[in-house]
């Protein structure tokens, strides 16, 4: 089937999706007509915005194939997706007269295959391929080992014509599956260039201006952001909380849609402004248009969730010991935390060695340094317990700490901290430990 054809009578979907002809023609190849016998599993990767899910759902759409899209973030325990799964293709509704609960229970893969097939051949499906799409793929490595195998292996079990498509932003080596699987067929979707984003972007054009206009204001756009930003939502959200600041001195009169540089002399500094801003998504849209009508050339202060967040009196000092963990070299460790440590000199050539950590930005440390470090600086006597552990898992799970490596891996586990010197601080604060005097690169 080519390009120009469309899937179904109606189906005029492949004109929206632009820059993607490549991996819908090879998908089509592989699902062909609904008689035909499909792999078993496909494996589609790339990073967010690029179009899988997108793609795949309009293709599933337009085919009126029998298919299921579940979110594993959302189904995060086998018993939720099973059951979302068999409740999608049985075509039940979840509302308040089922009290938004599925009718039949399902939590072992034994039952999952079997109800499958049952649900096959209620909807006399037998004589066509039957879809399960599974978008954050990725999340299944963190259920039990044998869930991601038998789903690739789901055609062969139920004896159906099943595909299940996996999406997800890692690449297949990641996916921790070992043994009793069959291999899927991978599909690469890259990240979109400059000249594609610009195409794409260009088809949110404004009622009442030109697509020439408005692509020349995306243009000017990309020029700011692509260097740092390659996701076309993001740059999306830009582009539309940006645009009015833009066409602002052409609703004032004072310049008309061909006066480049001087729309672009308006636009500039409220670009630079955002690029501050990228991905933290820390002010709404109608904030920012509040501060757009600063006439400062920096942002006020923003309503940042790690400024207002409260920890714990234990995450604290936790978070205090990694920041010092990645900040300090571990020859430094002696120095400022043994307590009969000596006289040790400190030569230039070390001081200048060292004098850049806040420019090379924090490295990473084992876990015992870190405890190490926390059971010095803590006040009070702390013994080791399984909270205590638990609090450095809420550290990572708010982004303070990441953890370094896969989960699965035998040695110490591995962190860095990603706050900044000025939080770390505020926290200091509040427990009156003066971190300073214990940062390698501003002590005396």
């Amino acid at each position: 089937m080519t390009m120009s054809q469309p899937l179904t009578s109606t189906g005029t979907w492949n004109q929206e999706i632009l820059c993607r002809n490549k991996q819908i023609t090879l998908l089509q190849l592989l699902m062909g007509k609904k008689s035909h016998a499909t792999p078993p599993a496909i494996f589609i990767y790339g990073h967010s915005s690029t179009g899988k899910t997108f793609v795949t759902k309009k293709l599933l759409k337009s085919t009126e194939a029998p298919h299921a899209s579940i979110n594993c973030v959302e189904c995060y325990s086998q018993r939720l997706l099973y059951e979302e799964i068999l409740g999608q293709l049985s075509g039940q509704v979840l509302c308040a007269e089922n009290n938004y609960t599925r009718s039949s229970r399902c939590e072992t893969m034994n039952e999952f295959v079997r109800l499958l097939k049952i649900v096959i051949e209620e909807n006399e499906w037998e004589d066509q391929t039957v879809y399960i799409v599974l978008d954050n793929a990725e999340r299944l490595r963190n259920m039990e080992g044998h869930i991601l195998p038998v789903f690739l292996r789901l055609s062969e079990l139920s004896k159906c014509n099943v595909c299940v498509i996996l999406l997800t932003q890692i690449i297949w080596e990641k996916f921790s599956a070992t043994s009793g699987y069959v291999e899927p067929l991978k599909i690469h979707f890259p990240d979109y260039s400059k000249n594609e984003l610009l195409e794409i972007m260009t088809l949110d054009t404004p009622e009442g201006f030109s697509k020439a206009f408005y692509s020349s204001y995306v243009n000017l756009l990309l020029s700011v952001f692509h260097m740092a930003c390659r996701d076309l939502s993001e740059l999306r959200h830009l582009a539309l909380i940006n645009f009015p600041k833009y066409i602002q001195p052409i609703e004032k009169g004072e310049a008309t849609q061909t006066d480049v540089h001087k729309l672009w002399r308006n636009i500039e500094p409220h670009l630079k402004k955002a690029l501050q801003t990228l991905f933290l998504r820390e002010v709404s849209s109608s904030q920012w248009e509040e501060y757009q009508e600063n006439d400062s050339s920096s942002l006020p202060p923003l309503l940042s969730s790690t400024t207002q967040v409260e920890l714990p009196f234990y995450s604290k000092y936790l978070l205090i010991a990694a920041y010092l963990a990645s900040y300090n070299p571990a020859k430094s460790d002696r120095r400022f935390f043994a307590k009969n440590h000596g006289k040790i000199q400190q030569t230039k050539r070390m001081k200048k060695a060292e004098a850049s950590s806040q420019l090379i930005g924090p490295k990473v440390f084992q876990l015992e340094r870190l405890m190490a470090i926390f059971y010095s600086i803590v006040d009070v006597r702390v013994t080791p317990s399984a909270e205590l552990f638990a609090q450095i898992s809420s550290l990572v799970s708010l982004q303070m700490l990441s953890q370094i490596g896969s989960g699965d891996q035998l040695d110490t586990p591995k962190f860095r901290c990603c706050v900044s010197l000025e939080f770390i601080r505020s926290v200091s604060r509040t427990v009156n430990f003066d971190i300073m005097k214990y940062l390698y690169e501003f002590a005396a």
